[in-house]
């Protein structure tokens, strides 16, 4: 559901529980992100709805603005062209060979993960004679699709003896590890903290370094003017220029999140969603009394207790049981009992907390970052999970 700010203040059929999405907070980070990493260009990653945000919202405002629009799978972006999205597409996930003729129909940009879905897309654009964009895809270290680097050699030439028909528009890899450090800080017994060296984890100048020897393949056959390359993730738009190359591809980043908590934040983004609701009931309970299913939380003394209409099904994680908390009229309350499928509640003590009154379940100082500690889990399945049954509301943003 997606609706403006006006008819959440006039329309009282509206449910109290909705998404508010600040558009001039999203354009600002992108114009921040840009800032950063001119003259490389910049995709904008609208896979997931939006990351959870409505990109029935968010793609009409920020495409214009956008260089290029990433997203996982084809539906997602022939559902962005039947929005009249004219912004180039590309599809960065896995693709079947049945799902080809819809990059045609819809011109989407294809992901070239192996060298037999190359060939399976020259032949469909010499038989349909209709062209369709590739960019080529390269496994430096993440082991989920796309050719190793060390194997790159024949579908980079196979993309040269190409027909007419397919345009090799870009070629691109993706970090395993752009926020993480191969060593990390550890307490040991003693309390003591002690650097550990993490031998699992692929290093980010690995694969870059793989991904310049793929490059280079260009440069010994006197190619004269290479795809696009884009390479850097949110953890490398912020931390390793080296990476920018032609375009990067910032996801959570572009939403104001960062990608991790010790990552140096040298550029300024804000989160751009405040999760809201209001409290549709307000009792006071006595002493001993138990709250929700499974009895997990009792009172010790007469206290009230607020009932919002938010649950699990909306997004709000069953796991964030007697962790979580709310504002409520400027002021935290914990949430108590376990979270039910579409309410929660909260303790509010002593305070008169009233059927109506405003609550905030993220924004307005509670990150998604605590969000996701209470959950158990990281931002972006905080971000996503929201349910789609929670109206988007949209601010600001007038072009």
């Amino acid at each position: 559901m997606y609706v403006t700010l006006c008819e959440v203040r006039y329309n009282s059929g509206m449910r109290p529980t909705y998404l508010e999405v600040n558009l001039s907070q999203l354009k600002q980070n992108l114009d921040n992100i840009r800032a950063k990493v001119a003259p490389a260009k910049v995709l904008v990653v609208l896979k997931a709805n939006a990351y959870g945000h409505g990109v029935d919202g968010v793609a009409p405002f920020i495409t214009p603005f956008a260089d290029y629009i990433g997203v996982a799978i084809v539906e997602e972006g022939i559902h962005l062209r039947k929005m009249g999205i004219t912004k180039p597409i590309l599809v960065m996930g896995g693709t079947l060979r049945e799902q080809l003729p819809d990059f045609l129909d819809y011109d989407l940009t294809l992901a070239a993960s192996s060298l037999d879905l190359l060939t399976a897309v020259d032949q469909l654009a010499q038989s349909t004679r209709k062209q369709l964009k590739v960019h080529l895809k390269i496994d430096t270290g993440m082991e989920r699709i796309g050719v190793r680097e060390y194997e790159a050699e024949p579908l980079i030439e196979k993309s040269l003896a190409c027909s007419q028909f397919v345009r090799i528009e870009g070629i691109f890899t993706h970090f395993a590890n752009s926020e993480v450090s191969p060593s990390y800080i550890e307490e040991t017994a003693s309390g003591e903290e002690e650097e550990i060296l993490r031998t699992d984890i692929v290093p980010a100048s690995l694969q870059l370094e793989r991904f310049q020897e793929v490059l280079s393949i260009y440069e010994k056959r006197s190619v004269p003017h290479p795809p696009i390359r884009h390479m850097a993730n949110s953890g490398a738009t912020l931390s390793l220029p080296e990476s920018y190359y032609d375009m990067v591809r910032p996801g959570v980043l572009f939403y104001g999140v960062y990608p991790a908590r010790d990552i140096e934040k040298t550029i300024d983004v804000k989160p751009a969603m405040t999760w809201k609701s209001k409290v549709v009931y307000s009792k006071v309970i006595k002493p001993g009394r138990s709250v929700s299913y499974g009895s997990l939380w009792h009172a010790e003394a007469e206290t009230r207790i607020a009932t919002i209409p938010c649950g699990y099904a909306d997004g709000y994680f069953r796991r964030m049981t007697n962790q979580g908390r709310v504002i409520i009229n400027g002021r935290s309350y914990p949430q108590v009992g376990r979270v039910c499928m579409d309410q929660f509640m909260t303790n509010v003590g002593a305070d008169d907390v009233q059927v109506g009154d405003e609550v905030t379940l993220l924004g307005n100082g509670i990150t998604p970052e605590e969000l996701a500690d209470w959950a158990g889990t990281n931002e972006y399945e905080v971000m996503t999970n929201i349910s789609a049954r929670v109206p988007r509301v949209f601010v600001g943003g007038v072009q």
